[in-house]
């Protein structure tokens, strides 16, 4: 009688460990996504360039990073989701190096450019990982504790952005950035013999979904096209204004990077706050509440930094940033999860295409703003656009459910 309780803890442990070492890959990948940040400033004095033109790295790594992910559901349907996680970290280990040996800044933008598909797809496949493993009344909780290691990733690549860029310039930031990959990619592997919640997961019916077929499934589909809509100016909005935090503190402020990497990485504390809290949050005011909430802590966020007159408050909307963010954005995460169940790889990795397109989107167009009036006018706009898109969304949900 005792070794069916034994065995299903032993499974259990077996899934926690596989969800770690999956969250350990998203840490990497968000480093990896946010670094770049707080190296701006530091990117446009060597390069003896504007801040909007230093702003091409991230878009350069954007496009294609949301472009990718739109094939990686094939790619995770082809080698198993865990199995291409660890191939991608693998290569983005190799890629990541380039941007080191990067002379000029249009090689520093087409290195990012180039990097940018291997870390494209992994936190896609790791949240369509989720989704094939833990019941969906019990998911969003597992999904932004999965996220948690993305947060941390965050942190840490706008702190060590900050810190190391400061002390040993900004190439050694990718050079140990290229070792996380290589730690991550080593870890996930060791499971690949003696996990079994690591195998590929097969479809029904042996068939593979595919590829434009599942898209144009969810494009004239009513709910999984407002997701992914939502989700691009999710993206727009947020991140037209986020990306340009350490170059206001700078130019505002003349603060050093290390003290910018410090304060930026506020906001994925805020984000952790959110995912230590999620699980009551949703028994209190539901998806929809999250939404609309999410709106308005986001938009004090935006507002206190355009009206900000010491460097001091900065770190408190960055908080108020990150925790509205995911209030909003994990909410569109745990329904993208639903939007096409039969290929939920292929599902994830449109969400997230169409977020990072969407952050392309926005950094652009708020790089004209930069440079022509400041960064100022940009958080004041993204301060009322943020809780308009959350009351979009609190809306659809509403109405539906």
């Amino acid at each position: 009688m005792s070794a069916t309780p034994l065995a299903s803890r032993s499974a259990d442990r077996a899934l926690t460990r596989a969800i770690l070492l999956m969250s350990l890959t998203a840490f990497a990948s968000g480093a990896s996504l946010r670094v770049s940040d707080p190296l701006l400033p530091q990117v446009a004095a060597d390069f003896h360039t504007s801040l909007g033109a230093a702003s091409s790295i991230v878009t350069a790594y954007a496009v294609p990073y949301g472009l990718t992910q739109a094939f990686g559901g094939v790619i995770g349907d082809r080698l198993g989701k865990c199995q291409a996680v660890a191939l991608a970290c693998a290569l983005s280990c190799v890629l990541v190096l380039l941007c080191a040996a990067a002379q000029t800044l249009p090689q520093l933008a087409l290195a990012r450019f180039i990097s940018a598909p291997g870390a494209a797809i992994i936190v896609p496949l790791g949240m369509a990982y989720v989704g094939d493993v833990v019941p969906y009344e019990r998911r969003q909780p597992v999904l932004a504790r999965f996220l948690v290691g993305q947060m941390l990733g965050m942190i840490s690549g706008q702190i060590a952005g900050g810190i190391i860029g400061d002390h040993f310039g900004w190439r050694t930031v990718f050079v140990v950035l290229a070792g996380v990959f290589a730690f991550a990619a080593l870890a996930l592997a060791s499971q690949f013999r003696g996990n079994p919640w690591v195998k590929p997961v097969p479809h029904a019916g042996g068939v593979r979904p595919r590829l434009l077929a599942s898209y144009r499934t969810m494009l004239s589909t009513p709910w999984p096209r407002f997701v992914l809509i939502a989700v691009f100016l999710d993206g727009a909005v947020f991140f037209g204004g986020f990306t340009y935090v350490a170059a206001s503190l700078r130019a505002r402020f003349d603060l050093s990077f290390s003290t910018i990497g410090l304060i930026i990485a506020a906001s994925s504390i805020g984000s952790m706050i959110y995912a230590g809290t999620v699980h009551r949050l949703v028994r209190a005011i539901g998806e929809h509440g999250l939404a609309i909430g999410g709106g308005l802590v986001g938009m004090l966020g935006f507002l206190l930094l355009a009206g900000v007159p010491h460097w001091q408050t900065a770190p408190l909307a960055c908080l108020l940033l990150g925790f509205g963010y995911y209030m909003v954005h994990n909410t569109l995460q745990t329904n993208a999860t639903q939007m096409l169940p039969e290929a939920r790889a292929m599902a994830l990795a449109g969400f997230s295409s169409g977020l990072f397109l969407g952050q392309s989107a926005g950094v652009a167009l708020a790089a004209l703003i930069v440079d022509h009036a400041g960064t100022v006018p940009v958080f004041a706009l993204m301060g009322v656009l943020w809780p308009v898109l959350g009351l979009w969304v609190w809306m659809n949900i509403k109405a539906r459910g």
